[in-house]
């Protein structure tokens, strides 16, 4: 048997062949487990108590579905390598493979691919699939729960904006809100000293990622500092940087909801406000920085699978899950802790996400160094 490290050799193919199937039995296995735990009787007493209809149910459980899948590749990952190399130790076909000179760094080489391969499908998970999922998933969830309770509605808004000094600088009115739009606005400008202009809008609503109103319809009367008017104005479309303690009832975007360059822009958007929570602004930052760092914790335990099993004793498949299980909550609650410390600010961001990886990996690479020797 000629194998080379520049090609696929047949034994790679054997591995890797191996390794989908036990892949997909332990992706199918953690995210139904994670559904059952995370979503599911949730949901189910949600519809007992007549606050779903179960097709509503349904649909949220489905786009619930790559959320849990997320978290399940690291652990698939690490049971398809476990078992893997566990059976083929137990089958002696690891000693038969080290009889004809190959080395234990060539054996892993296939688990090496196989979890660079898992890695790169995490991060289009995290990155892409789970944030639009779980945003569809809450907006038909909201919207449910919001037919069964009635429609939020207020009226006659009135909010005053201060400046400096406890100065006013204006003066918003909005005939009504729906929970989601403003409607008949008006907004009186005061923010030169003086009242320099007048805005009307049949419509407004609050666009948080850019950090403005949007009002629809609208004029906007232009005043001299005598009082007089300047000039009259007619939009369709016009933005205007105002509080966004206007936006009424309305949560901040999760950050579970957004992909990286969504959180970024969300990120560079609270920078700019001076006024910012800066625990939650220091907690956005991390997990900015976990949505990177998450998918590679796949090729550490992918590595520390195979180390694992390719050791004489060989794991059946209740040890391999208890394995996985135990491994890879250590990793979470480790991962928790320090993150804990990164948004206290004890942290760097970037070294709260990267710690937890950097220590797994380390313990990759010293049990494959053990299991070579």
């Amino acid at each position: 048997m000629k194998l080379s490290l520049n090609k696929f050799s047949i034994l790679d193919r054997y591995i890797v062949g191996e390794l989908n199937l036990a892949f997909i039995f332990g992706l199918g296995l953690f995210s139904a487990l994670g559904v059952a735990v995370g979503s599911l009787f949730d949901l189910l007493a949600q519809v007992r108590e007549s606050r779903l209809l179960f097709d509503v149910a349904l649909k949220v459980m489905a786009l619930k579905m790559p959320e849990f899948i997320g978290f399940a590749l690291p652990m698939a990952v690490l049971l398809a390598t476990l078992i893997v190399y566990s059976r083929l130790s137990g089958d002696s076909e690891i000693v038969a493979l080290r009889s004809l000179g190959i080395s234990v760094y060539r054996l892993i080489l296939p688990a090496l691919l196989f979890s660079i391969l898992v890695t790169t499908l995490t991060f289009i998970f995290k990155d892409q699939v789970i944030p639009r999922a779980n945003a569809q998933a809450t907006l038909i969830l909201d919207q449910a729960l919001q037919q069964q309770q009635g429609e939020f509605r207020d009226e006659k808004i009135i909010y005053p904006e201060y400046g400096e000094d406890e100065v006013l600088k204006r003066l918003f009115y909005a005939a009504e809100f729906d929970g989601k739009q403003m409607r008949d606005l008006t907004i009186i400008d005061r923010s030169n000293g003086s009242l320099n202009q007048i805005v009307t809008a049949e419509a407004a609503g609050w666009d948080l990622a850019r950090n403005q109103w949007n009002f629809q319809n609208g004029i906007i009367y232009l005043i001299n500092a005598d009082g007089s008017s300047r000039n009259v104005l007619r939009f369709d479309q016009h933005q205007i940087q105002l509080s966004n303690e206007l936006d009424l009832n309305q949560e901040e975007p999760k950050h579970e909801d957004m992909s990286l360059a969504e959180l970024q822009r969300y990120i560079a958007t609270l920078a700019a406000q001076p006024d910012r929570d800066e625990t939650n602004f220091r907690k956005l930052k991390v997990r900015f920085q976990e949505k990177i760092s998450f998918p590679f914790i796949c090729l550490a335990i992918g590595l520390i699978g195979a180390a694992i099993g390719l050791r004489p004793q060989s794991a059946s498949k209740a040890t391999g899950f208890g394995l996985c299980v135990g491994l890879v909550f250590g990793y979470y609650f480790m991962a928790f802790m320090i993150s804990s410390v990164g948004v206290a600010g004890y942290l760097h961001p970037i070294l709260a996400a990267w710690l937890p990886n950097l220590i797994v990996m380390a313990i990759a690479m010293g049990l494959v160094y053990q299991t070579a020797k």
